[in-house]
């Protein structure tokens, strides 16, 4: 994550300075990962067997089928034969896959840290911080998301917000940076707390249909 983040920022960094209508690309990314982050079906999960990566990579590699610990690769000798050759793991692909979400969520995150400045070191230590930070809140934060079912559309908001303040600052002029910090957060709290609003009664809830299935309703069993 570390070197890929630095190979994007550092190639991103030199489009800027040396072309800077790159930024205007950056907004109407931005803008249409907004649209399409506010306009997806909740629930919508990933077809893995029909990747296309995963088919590239099967179409040029010999792949196991069994995992083989920790290993990323392994030599099996094929039936018949006298040499053992390389196989790749499915602990492989999943490293690929990886790499390629981490890839596809710098795709949005960098260019909104663009939005902001252009200091290559700001961008880069923000983005290393910020990775930081969510993979070690990563299983507080997955214990939680059920309750925060409007964030999502929050992220979309801001997504669309910062793809609009490129195009304000190339346009019209600089965007003060305590109003742009107000938007941001106004969004995102904002998303938060309707989101605790609407799901308050879900704990009770499910609480209640545990107890209704398993018949312990008003006592607990030892």
């Amino acid at each position: 994550v570390v070197v890929l983040r630095a190979i994007m920022i550092g190639v991103g960094a030199a489009l800027v300075q040396n072309f800077a209508w790159v930024l205007y690309i950056f907004g109407a990314f931005l803008l249409f990962t907004g649209v399409k982050m506010a306009l997806s079906k909740e629930g919508s999960q990933p077809d893995l067997a029909n990747n296309p990566i995963l088919k590239f990579v099967r179409r040029h590699m010999r792949v196991t089928d069994q995992i083989h610990g920790s290993k990323f690769f392994v030599h099996i000798t094929p039936s018949g034969g006298s040499h053992a050759v390389r196989h790749a793991t499915p602990l492989f692909l999943a490293l690929v896959l990886i790499e390629l979400a981490d890839l596809v969520f710098a795709v949005d995150s960098v260019p909104a840290i663009f939005a902001i400045t252009q200091d290559p070191f700001i961008v880069y230590t923000s983005n290393i911080f910020a990775i930081l930070g969510l993979r070690s809140l990563y299983f507080a934060l997955s214990a939680l998301m059920h309750r925060f079912v409007y964030l999502k559309y929050a992220l979309a908001l801001v997504l669309i917000f910062i793809g609009c303040k490129i195009f304000y600052h190339g346009l019209i002029g600089k965007v003060p940076a305590l109003l742009s910090l107000g938007v941001t957060f106004g969004l995102l709290l904002g998303g938060v707390l309707v989101s605790l609003i609407k799901t308050r009664g879900q704990g009770k809830a499910a609480i209640t249909e545990s107890d209704q299935a398993t018949g312990t309703t008003g006592h607990k069993e030892y």
